[in-house]
């Protein structure tokens, strides 16, 4: 009972956080915008001023929804390869989905050159550039999955994710070797990882993606927490494995694969976010956790954003940099601390 109350204001404090942080994110930027403008705008009235309305409407909004959804699928899908591989240190893009976005995205960028002129302006485009990255991502999760159809041991998967990533990366070293100082930095600017620049039109693809995927793992809650204590028990609880599996593995590859496509590889969040859940929950039932780890997730990723932002400054921090070196340290304390209360 008493956990029970903890889990109910838990909750509720990550919603409300969720929320105000949700309008501080939107009102944060070169041109900072009074809160109340902010309320006002997203409430259905007007801001005082149109030029803040416009910010707020086609800049602000699209960026703080893209954060939201990155947060949520990258969290999500790094607790399933965690609770799957019974690895802490398993991550989002531990498939390799990350490594074939990657090489689909060097191919356009890097490889723009031996294209005809039409095909390379199109495909250095955003929209090339996501075309690309998803059916990189696309091409690593077919062949995963058919070598999962194909192996009983789950960490073999583990294992041919790894190695399919290794190779990408080793397309992409080699692409880059022969690449110019203006491809580079367009390549490198992506790898960075981006929440802005994305339209209404984009933003809704992406949450179909992520709403699919987050559905999908959902579903997998009940066969996540019978894998808690090893394949075998799950099987003697007459859990179909291989159907699981599938399924787990489907609605990372989903999660992943489309925010790297729309977002760049955003690093950080799905490795650890679940242990952040874990150390504040208190619990391995993946029931609540899945909660947990979306409101921390959406959390993190909006703190990640504002102070990306550096408020007042024109200029703009790679999320990247920001989600690992605002979000390592918080993780080292929480282990730390909990060490601490264990002994």
């Amino acid at each position: 009972m008493a956990n029970k109350q903890r889990n109910i204001i838990l909750f509720s404090l990550l919603g409300l956080g969720f929320i105000i942080l949700f309008f501080i994110n939107i009102s944060f930027g070169s041109i900072n915008i009074p809160l109340k403008e902010v309320y006002k705008s997203l409430t259905g009235g007007q801001a005082s001023k149109s030029t803040w309305e416009y910010i707020i409407i086609n800049y602000r909004m699209p960026k703080a929804i893209t954060a939201v959804l990155v947060g949520m699928g990258l969290s999500i899908s790094g607790l399933l390869m965690q609770t799957l591989f019974r690895n802490p240190l398993a991550g989002p893009y531990v498939l390799g989905l990350s490594s074939g976005a990657s090489l689909g995205v060097a191919i356009v960028i890097l490889g723009a050159a031996l294209m005809p002129p039409f095909l390379a302006t199109f495909l250095v485009s955003s929209y090339g550039i996501v075309l690309a990255s998803s059916l990189g991502s696309f091409a690593v999760l077919l062949a995963v999955l058919t070598v999962s159809h194909r192996l009983r041991d789950t960490m073999a998967i583990l294992i041919v994710g790894l190695m399919f990533g290794s190779l990408t990366s080793a397309i992409v070293g080699t692409l880059t070797y022969f690449s110019t100082a203006e491809q580079l930095q367009k390549f490198t600017f992506w790898s960075l990882g981006n929440l802005g620049n994305l339209s209404w039109t984009a933003i809704s693809i992406l949450s179909s993606c992520v709403l699919i995927g987050l559905v999908l793992s959902l579903i997998s809650v009940k066969p996540l927490n019978s894998l808690l204590l090893g394949e075998n028990y799950a099987k003697s609880l007459g859990m179909n494995y291989k159907k699981a599996r599938l399924i787990i593995i489907f609605a990372t590859s989903i999660l992943a694969g489309s925010i790297t496509a729309f977002a760049g590889p955003v690093a950080f969040i799905g490795l650890a976010v679940p242990h952040i859940a874990k150390l504040v929950f208190q619990t391995s039932n993946h029931t609540i956790l899945f909660w947990g780890t979306i409101l921390f997730g959406a959390l993190i990723m909006l703190i990640c954003d504002c102070i990306s932002q550096l408020p007042g400054s024109d200029i703009t921090l790679p999320i990247n940099a920001v989600t690992s070196i605002f979000g390592a340290p918080i993780v080292i304390w929480l282990l730390i601390r909990k060490r601490k209360m264990m002994n």
